[in-house]
């Protein structure tokens, strides 16, 4: 095929030749010069070089033209060749823009090169006119007479970058991220970092978690059993969340790098060294900076202080990352709080760490140091821990970054190492000369600062009272629980180690000092919880005193009647956790071992013995008491006609057949008295009892019987009943 509008140059010899108006892009690489070499067998045109047998480069190679001759042409495109170039590739997508074409004389026939020019895309054709056969070499392949073939193509020299070619012959190249780094040998190695409420991915997006659950940091194809969890809680407030403890996911089990350096497998707490142990395939050690996990059959690297965990993956180029390390997104508020802009979160613009800037971006963490001082005080460490994040990250990719502890002073020891706080509470810096102690998290110490409480309700349960109070609170406070009593300075609190909540208590057998009151509808076990007393004239300590108290419930019961068929009733009085029953039953013998049954036959003027019993009540603590007994003709206790029985705790004189043998003693009645009735009037007879409860101290609930005149009490005992409390049996004749 002759091409018309040629521009033609001569070659006679080894020649280097312009083709800059028409380029040739070779298998992906654009060339603008053409290399022609003659030699005693061959022609060689190459496109970066002279040809070099050695070093071969990107040539085409024929057999030597007669005479060393020769002919470039530059072709300007036209349809037709277009056409005729497509249906002879059918891969060429781009338009045609020209052709360079050399025409040479071979033996009998001529040999025709066509280079054709389609921008990104290059194709080449061989024509030979005459008897013989002619062949070429590229790069890719061998081409024969008359065939037309695709050279284009994509090239790339790194070894660790994801790339496509695409149809056009476009190269298309994701190199390495803001957090990844090429080892040379097709080997990437990729950081994440974890600090605070922030994920920094291994492209340098930063996403920030708002809530406080568990995500996924980290995950890989190439590990289909592995897996990295990050578990985020509150700590001084409740709308900033931290990571608080990693999870390595291996093979089923779960390990647990956790605060204060403390790792669990499942739940058994492993003892560690900075020799690494092995367990379930990971490399688990510990020194004064963290904890350090490493997959032994990949390379992977997961560290943690108790606020940082770094994650760091060595495997081959292209190899995928999943979870927040991954692909997060960044979602950051636009507040920033000046004062850390310019101090404690720029410094990772300033010497020693803006040696690091190049291979680690300090947008990230500045954006996230700020992000997080504006919302939340630089206390517990906070100041220094997106410098130490950063800090570490350098030292992954060979930084080490000397004397940024001392700049900033800061430490590189991992913060509260070894300091074990329960659940509820998060190591925190106790003094600015860098002590620390366990404070509460805020959601679980908010439901006691909103009633400014320091612990739990009083717990009162049978004959025993208890009050515990949250440690962390009291520390809150500076109140040592140890320096803390109740009454009796004997009885102290007692500490749980898990939990650190501190219990004060005291019960029947060992009351600790508690005072008992009485007044119109309780009698009151109070203690107090006070700091010891202090020998020193002055103090400048808060001085505790905290109340609790348990209390019985006078018998509040309403009115109930009965026949004598039911010959007993029972019911329950409630006073907080304190229970108690009261009963009320009839025997014919002074043994009382014959109940009065509903079919018993009851005769005038024979001996009844009635007993009000209760249940539930502590009788070294407490007695009871019965004011008065009467007999009614109706159901109303107020009704007439009346009879007394018992009168203010006593027997009423006027009725000889009333006995009361047992008052006030203990949580038990018994009088006894002569059946009668009610003349000129219903056969019906309804028995009603006063009664309350009485705090024992000696015999002090005992009522006075001496005179038939209204008892007086002791004077240690103040109560007066102003509501009756009823319990009532009645009969039939």
């Amino acid at each position: 095929m002759i091409c018309p509008s040629a521009q033609q140059q001569t070659i006679s010899e080894s020649s280097v030749l312009d083709i800059s108006s028409c380029p040739i892009t070779y298998y992906g690489q654009k060339y603008e010069k053409l290399y022609v070499n003659f030699t005693r067998r061959d022609i060689v045109m190459c496109f970066d070089k002279f040809y070099n047998p050695g070093n071969e480069g990107d040539c085409i190679m024929g057999s030597s033209p007669d005479k060393w001759r020769a002919v470039l042409s530059i072709v300007q495109a036209d349809s037709f060749l277009e056409r005729w170039i497509r249906n002879k590739t059918k891969t060429i997508q781009n338009s045609l823009r020209c052709s360079v074409q050399i025409t040479m004389p071979i033996n009998n026939l001529t040999m025709i090169l066509n280079l054709f020019n389609f921008g990104t895309e290059a194709a080449l054709s061989l024509e030979a006119r005459g008897t013989g056969l002619v062949a070429l070499h590229t790069r890719v392949s061998d081409v024969s007479q008359n065939d037309t073939i695709d050279i284009s193509g994509c090239r790339h020299s790194e070894i660790c970058s994801n790339v496509t070619c695409s149809e056009t012959a476009t190269l298309q190249t994701s190199g390495c991220g803001p957090l990844e780094y090429c080892q040379g040998n097709g080997m990437l190695a990729s950081t994440c970092t974890v600090t605070g409420p922030t994920v920094i991915d291994v492209h340098g997006h930063m996403n920030s978690i708002q809530d406080r659950c568990a995500y996924s940091l980290f995950s890989t194809p190439l590990l289909p059993d592995f897996l990295v969890l990050g578990n985020f809680r509150d700590r001084r407030r409740k709308d900033v969340s931290f990571l608080d403890s990693v999870t390595l996911r291996v093979d089923g089990h779960d390990i647990h790098l956790e605060q204060g350096g403390r790792v669990q497998l499942d739940d058994s707490t492993l003892t560690l060294s900075s020799s690494p142990q092995l367990v379930h395939g990971v490399q688990l050690s510990k020194d004064q900076t963290g904890v350090t996990a490493e997959l032994t059959n990949l390379n992977i690297s997961v560290f943690f202080d108790g606020n940082t965990a770094q994650i760091l993956l060595e495997g081959p180029a292209g190899s995928s990352v999943e979870g927040l390390c991954g692909n997060s997104s960044s979602s950051l508020s636009d507040l920033r709080l000046s004062e850390y802009s310019s101090t404690s979160c720029n410094l990772l613009k300033e010497a020693p760490f803006s040696s690091c800037n190049t291979d680690i971006d300090p947008e990230p963490y500045i954006t996230a140091c700020t992000d997080t001082l504006c919302k939340y005080p630089a206390v517990d460490g906070l100041n220094c821990q997106f410098l130490k994040a950063y800090a570490r990250a350098c030292s992954l990719h060979n930084h080490t970054l000397d004397g940024w502890t001392s700049n900033t002073g800061c430490s590189s020891e991992a913060f509260c190492q070894d300091r074990t706080c329960s659940d509820h509470e998060f190591c925190g810096e106790k003094t600015v000369s860098g002590d620390t102690r366990c404070f509460c998290r805020a959601i679980f110490a908010s439901k006691y600062q909103e009633n400014n409480s320091l612990g739990d309700a009083t717990v009162c349960k049978e004959n025993s009272a208890s009050l515990t109070l949250v440690g962390c609170l009291l520390e809150d406070k500076d109140i040592n629980y140890s320096a803390l009593q109740l009454n009796d300075p004997t009885c102290r609190g007692q500490v749980d180690e898990l939990t650190h909540m501190v219990t004060f208590s005291f019960n029947s057998s060992n009351r600790c000092g508690t005072v008992v009151t009485t007044n119109n509808s309780y009698i009151i076990y109070k203690n107090t919880i006070r700091s010891q007393n202090y020998s020193d004239v002055i103090t400048r300590k808060d001085q505790v005193q905290i109340d609790f108290s348990c209390v019985h419930s006078q018998p509040n019961i309403n009115t109930a009647t009965f026949r004598i068929r039911d010959w007993s009733v029972a019911q329950c009085i409630t006073s907080g956790a304190w229970n108690y029953t009261l009963t009320i039953k009839a025997y014919t013998d002074a043994g009382r071992t014959q109940l009065v049954e509903w079919n018993s036959e009851l005769q005038l003027n024979e001996k009844i013995w009635m007993v009000l019993k209760t249940d539930g009540l502590d009788g070294s603590m407490v007695s009871v008491v019965t004011d008065s007994c009467w007999a009614t003709g109706k159901a109303s206790p107020t009704s007439s006609p009346r009879h007394d029985l018992i009168i203010n705790g006593c027997a009423n004189p006027a009725d000889p057949t009333v006995q009361v043998e047992e008052n006030g003693l203990a949580t038990s009645t018994y009088f006894s008295f002569n059946m009668f009735r009610f003349t000129g009037g219903s056969s019906d007879i309804f028995l009603h009892c006063q009664l309350h409860l009485c705090p024992k101290q000696g015999n002090n609930c005992i009522p006075t019987c001496n005179t038939p005149a209204r008892v007086h009490r002791s004077a240690s005992l103040t109560y007066e009943p102003e509501a009756p409390a009823f319990i009532s049996v009645s009969w039939t004749y």
